[in-house]
C-alpha cells in the first residue's frame, strides 16, 4: 500500500510547474497583493506583543503603564482587523482561482482523445479534479498564509532577540530549535503509527463488507468460522498497532513536557544571570522568553506546513500533466460558428453517408507491437445497412472507433462522400453520427434531459416525437412524472430495454446521417428485444448504418455483412451469399448459434 504520508520533495522542476498556477491567480493579483500586505502586518503586530509586554513590566509609573497598556490593546485590535482581511482576501483569491482551475482542467480533460482515457483509470482522473484541487484549496487558504506568517515571525523574532541580548540569543539557539525539530520528527513517527492503525481498521471494514456482500457464498461453503477467525486476527493487529502508538505517544508527550519546558527554564536561568550582571532588565527577560516561545512554536509548526506545501506541489504536478496533454481540435461553440444539430457544418454541408475504408491499418498507441486492423478495405453506399461480425477481439469495434475518429488510422484512408475524414472538422463529423451502444449510459437527470442529450435545446414536441419513434412513449407516459422522471445514477431506475429505447430516442433526435449500433439488443428479454428491434429498424431506414453483431439472427436483412477475423476482412456479402460458402466463417458461426 502506498504510504499516504510520503510526499515528493520540492525540486526546481516541480516548483516550476507549481508556479504555472500563478496564471490562475493573475486575474485576482490586486486582492492577493493586498492579502500579502495584511499578512505582513499580522506578523509584525504579533512580534510587537512580546516587546510591549517587556516594556510594560519595566514601566516605572502608572502613566507609562497606562500608555503601554493602551498601545497593547491597540495592537491587538489592529491584529484582529489585519487577520480578518488576510483570511477573507486569501479565501476570495483561492476560491475564484480554484473555480477557474477546476473549469480549465475539466474543459481540457473532456477534450482529450480516447487514447488518453484508455491509458488511465476514471478514479485517478476524478482524483485529480477532486482531491488534488482540494489539497490546493487547503494550501492557499491556510498553509501558504500560515507558512509565510511563521517565516515573518521567525526572521523578525531572531532580529528582536539579537537586539535584546546577543549572548542569550546564542544560548537559546543552541537549545530550543534543536528540541523543536526533534519534536517534529518524533511527531511524524507518531502520525505514521496512527496511520497504520487506521489502515488496519480500514482492512477490517473491508472484511466485513466483503463478507456481508457475499454472505450467500459464506454460508453455502459453511465458512462462518473462517471469516470469524480472519476478523479476529485483524482485531488483534489493530490492538497491537494502537498500543504501540499509545506507548510512543505517551513518550512523545513526556518528551515535550520535559524537554521544551526545561529549555525555557534554561533560557530563563541564563537570562537571570545576565540580568544580575546588568546586561538586561526584567522587561527584556520577559520579552526574550516570549520571543523564544514564539520562535519555538513557529519552528515546530513550519515543518508541518512545509510538508503541506510539498503535497500541494505534488498535486500541481499531477494537474499540469493533464493540462500538458494535447486536446482534440473540438469546436466548443459549434452552433455559433456555423454548426447545427441537423446537418453538421453549414460550410461543409450535410453528408450523404457514402463511406469507404482504403487499405486501413491500425494499432493502438499503447500497444504498437500488435496490429489490430490489417489493410482493411470496403465501401458502403448511402443508406446501406452494414453488419460487422466476428469473434471478440477481431477488430469490429475498432472499425467504428476509427469512423468516429476516436483514433486516427496508422496507415490508409477513411473517406466519407469521397472526402478524407481528417479534412472534416471533428465536431462537424461527429455531429452527423449517432451511437446506440450495448451498455447504455444514462446521466443522472430526467428522461427528458437524457433524450435531449442528442439535441440540446430541443423542444418538448421534438422530444416526445423522438420517444414515440423509439417505442418509448408508452412506458415513459406510464410514470407519474412522465418525462420529468429521474432515471437514477447511470439509469438504474430503468430496465435494460427502457434504457435502450431512451438511447434510440436520443439518436432519433440527433437525426444522424450515419448510425452505429453496437449489439443493441444482446442482453434484452424477448419482448424488450422486439420493441427495440422495431425502433432500430425505423431509425436505420434511409441512413447509412453500421451494426456490430454477435447474434447473427438480427442481421439477416443487412445489405452487406463484413466478417472480421484477426484484423482482416475474411468474407463480405449478404446473408444468402455468405451461407453459400461451404467452408465460410460466417456459415460456421451461424450454424453454431442455431445449434445452441
Amino acid at each position: 500500500m502506498k504510504d499516504p504520508e510520503k510526499v515528493k520533495k520540492i525540486t526546481s522542476s516541480s516548483l516550476k510547474k507549481a508556479l504555472r498556477l500563478l496564471k490562475f491567480i493573475r486575474p485576482y493579483k490586486f486582492q492577493f497583493i493586498i492579502g500579502l500586505i495584511f499578512l505582513l502586518l499580522t506578523g509584525i503586530s504579533s512580534l510587537a506583543f512580546p516587546k510591549l509586554t517587556g516594556t510594560l513590566v519595566d514601566a516605572q509609573n502608572l502613566e507609562n503603564v497606562n500608555r503601554v497598556g493602551l498601545i497593547l490593546i491597540t495592537v491587538f485590535l489592529a491584529q484582529s482587523v489585519f487577520s480578518y482581511f488576510r483570511i477573507y482576501l486569501f479565501e476570495y483569491v483561492t476560491q475564484n482561482m480554484l473555480a477557474n482551475l477546476r473549469e480549465t482542467t475539466y474543459s481540457h480533460l473532456i477534450r482529450l482523445p480516447m487514447s488518453f482515457f484508455s491509458a488511465r483509470r476514471v478514479g485517478e482522473l476524478n482524483s485529480r479534479i477532486a482531491a488534488d484541487i482540494s489539497q490546493l484549496q487547503t494550501t492557499f487558504t491556510t498553509a501558504l498564509a500560515e507558512f509565510l506568517r511563521q517565516i515573518v515571525i521567525i526572521i523578525g523574532g531572531m532580529v528582536m532577540l539579537s537586539m535584546i541580548s546577543l549572548r542569550l540569543t546564542m544560548f537559546m539557539l543552541a537549545i530550543v530549535p534543536v528540541l523543536a525539530l526533534a519534536a517534529v520528527f518524533f511527531g511524524k513517527f507518531i502520525r505514521k503509527l496512527s496511520k497504520e492503525a487506521q489502515n488496519s481498521v480500514a482492512e477490517s471494514n473491508t472484511i466485513v463488507e466483503e463478507t456481508l456482500q457475499g454472505i450467500a457464498n459464506v454460508k453455502s461453503f459453511a465458512n462462518e468460522f473462517l471469516e470469524m477467525t480472519r476478523y479476529s486476527k485483524k482485531m488483534k493487529d489493530i490492538v497491537g498497532v494502537s498500543l504501540k502508538a499509545a506507548k510512543f505517544r505517551g513518550a512523545f508527550v513526556s518528551f515535550i513536557v520535559f524537554a521544551l519546558f526545561s529549555a525555557i527554564i534554561a533560557v530563563v536561568w541564563y537570562g537571570i544571570i545576565l540580568r544580575q550582571q546588568g546586561e538586561m532588565s526584567n522587561g527584556d527577560l520577559i520579552s526574550f522568553v516570549l520571543y523564544t516561545i514564539f520562535l519555538g512554536a513557529s519552528t515546530a509548526g513550519i515543518a508541518d506546513l512545509y510538508s503541506q506545501l510539498q503535497k500541494a506541489v505534488g498535486s500541481t504536478e499531477h494537474l499540469m500533466e493533464i493540462l500538458e496533454e494535447i486536446p482534440e481540435p473540438i469546436d466548443l461553440k459549434f452552433e455559433k460558428n456555423g454548426f447545427s444539430r441537423d446537418g453538421g457544418s453549414i460550410s461543409e454541408g450535410k453528408i450523404d453517408g457514402l463511406v469507404s475504408f482504403k487499405n486501413v491499418a491500425f494499432f493502438y498507441p499503447s500497444r504498437k507491437e500488435t496490429e489490430v486492423l490489417k489493410n482493411i478495405s470496403f465501401e458502403v453506399e448511402k443508406g446501406e445497412q452494414v453488419a460487422i461480425v466476428g469473434q471478440s477481439g477481431g477488430g469490429k469495434s475498432t472499425i467504428v472507433s476509427l469512423l468516429l475518429r476516436f483514433y486516427d488510422v496508422s496507415s490508409g484512408n477513411i473517406c466519407i462522400d469521397g472526402k478524407n475524414i481528417k479534412d472534416f472538422s471533428l465536431t462537424g463529423l461527429r455531429n452527423q453520427m449517432a451511437v446506440v451502444p450495448q451498455e447504455v449510459l444514462l446521466f443522472g437527470g430526467t428522461i427528458k434531459e437524457n433524450i435531449a442529450y442528442g439535441k440540446p435545446g430541443a423542444t418538448d414536441q421534438e422530444i416526445m416525437a423522438a420517444a414515440e419513434k423509439a417505442n418509448a412513449k408508452q412506458f415513459v407516459e406510464s410514470f407519474p412524472e412522465k418525462y420529468e422522471t429521474l432515471v437514477g445514477e447511470r439509469g438504474i431506475q430503468l430496465s435494460g430495454g427502457q434504457r435502450q429505447r431512451i438511447a434510440i430516442a436520443r439518436a432519433v433526435l440527433k437525426n444522424p446521417a450515419i448510425l452505429i449500433l453496437d449489439e443493441a439488443t444482446s442482453s434484452l428479454d424477448s419482448e424488450s428485444e422486439r420493441l427495440v428491434q422495431d425502433a432500430l429498424e425505423k431509425l436505420m431506414k434511409g441512413r447509412t448504418s453500421f451494426v456490430i453483431a454477435h447474434r447473427l439472427s438480427t442481421i439477416r436483412k443487412a445489405d452487406k455483412i463484413l466478417v472480421v477475423d484477426k484484423g482482416i476482412i475474411k468474407e463480405e456479402g449478404t446473408h444468402e451469399e455468405l451461407m453459400n460458402h461451404s467452408e465460410g466463417i460466417y456459415k460456421g458461426l451461424s450454424l453454431l448459434q442455431t445449434e445452441i
